[in-house]
């Protein structure tokens, strides 16, 4: 599991470094797409295998992740931070809280890691004071 964890953590730092190269990450509206993205997959992982109680619960959670990412837009892009976070930790224990036959064996490897160093990346943003995602 090692390939999918060193993939995750350089695609999510490759994406947030380019956003900031080209200025993509001006726009508060950045990061909460990134969150509604990364939330959508598990959705995406139950269509794909055909799953229809899986794809409910998973748009359940999805729209969860929706809502604090629209509320975060809104409001402190703080709350982006700790959704990401969290949604890392539930690609951790995903397979025990959804029977979702379509995710792929690597996928929680890698989007814990994917999620955990976007929301450290936007963190460290909202931190260091740059005129992107300010408050």
């Amino acid at each position: 599991m090692l390939i999918p964890i060193l993939v995750g953590f350089m695609l999510a730092l490759a994406v947030s470094v380019y956003a900031i190269a080209i200025g993509l990450d001006r726009d508060r509206a950045f990061y909460p797409t990134v969150l509604i993205v990364v939330a959508s997959c598990y959705v995406l992982f139950a269509v794909m295998a055909g799953a229809g109680r899986a794809m409910i619960v998973e748009a359940c959670i999805a729209t969860a992740f929706l809502v604090i990412a629209t509320v975060g837009f809104k409001h402190n892009s703080w709350f982006i931070v700790a959704a990401l976070a969290t949604h890392g930790i539930l690609d951790l224990v995903h397979g025990s809280v959804v029977s979702n036959p379509g995710v792929p064996p690597w996928w929680p490897a890698f989007c814990l890691t994917y999620d955990l160093t976007a929301a450290a990346f936007l963190a460290w943003r909202l931190n260091s004071r740059l005129p992107a995602q300010a408050e």
